[in-house]
C-alpha cells in the first residue's frame, strides 16, 4: 500500500468510538503507515492490536519492528481450521492485504467468526477498480454483512469498503 496520507488516515480512525478494552484486528501482507498508525493509536488508548501477516516472508521484520509495543504480530493462514483461527473477537478489522480471488469467500468466513457483533470491516480497495469493488460488496451481502458503504475520496489510490457484522446473522 503506497502513497497513503497520514491526515486522512487518522480522519479514517474516527470511526473508531472511544471504549475500554476495543480490540482491531489487521490483516496485511507488508509494513504501511496505517499499521503505524494503529500501532500508535491502540498504544496510545490502551487498545488491543493484532497484526495479522498474509506474507509470512515480513513476520520477522515487523516482530523486530513492533517487539517493544503491546502489538501482536501473527501469521495469518487461511487453511488453518476455523476453530484454531482466534481465540478472541475483535470490534474493528482492518485489512489492507490483496486477498486472492479464490480464497476471498473463505477470508471473509474466517473474518465473520472472529468479528463481535457490531464489529466494522474495514477493507482497502485498489482506486476505481470497480470490479473488484462490486464483487467485495456482493460477497460481503452473500457472508450476512450489513450496511455496508464504500467512502471513495478518503485517499488518492485507495477506495474503502466498511460494513458491519450485524447480530444474529449469519452462522
Amino acid at each position: 500500500m503506497k502513497n497513503l496520507e497520514k491526515n486522512r488516515l487518522k480522519t479514517l480512525l474516527s470511526i473508531i468510538k472511544e471504549n475500554p478494552s476495543l480490540d482491531i484486528a489487521h490483516f496485511t501482507d507488508q509494513d504501511n503507515l496505517l499499521v503505524e498508525l494503529l500501532n500508535d493509536y491502540c498504544t496510545q488508548k490502551s487498545y488491543g492490536y493484532q497484526l495479522n501477516l498474509l506474507d509470512n516472508s515480513i513476520e520477522e521484520l515487523m516482530s523486530q519492528k513492533y517487539k517493544s509495543s503491546s502489538t501482536k504480530v501473527k501469521p495469518f493462514h487461511i487453511e488453518r481450521k476455523s476453530y484454531l483461527i482466534q481465540a478472541k473477537q475483535y470490534d474493528f478489522v482492518f485489512v489492507t492485504a490483496t486477498i486472492d480471488l479464490d480464497i476471498e469467500s473463505d477470508f471473509l468466513k474466517r473474518l465473520h467468526q472472529i468479528i463481535r457483533n457490531a464489529g466494522q470491516l474495514v477493507i482497502f480497495i485498489k482506486k476505481e477498480d470497480y470490479e473488484l469493488r462490486y464483487r467485495w460488496i456482493e460477497l460481503l451481502e452473500e457472508h450476512n454483512y450489513v450496511a455496508t458503504n464504500t467512502i471513495d475520496n478518503l485517499c488518492n489510490d485507495y477506495d474503502i469498503v466498511i460494513t458491519k457484522k450485524m447480530h444474529g446473522w449469519g452462522k
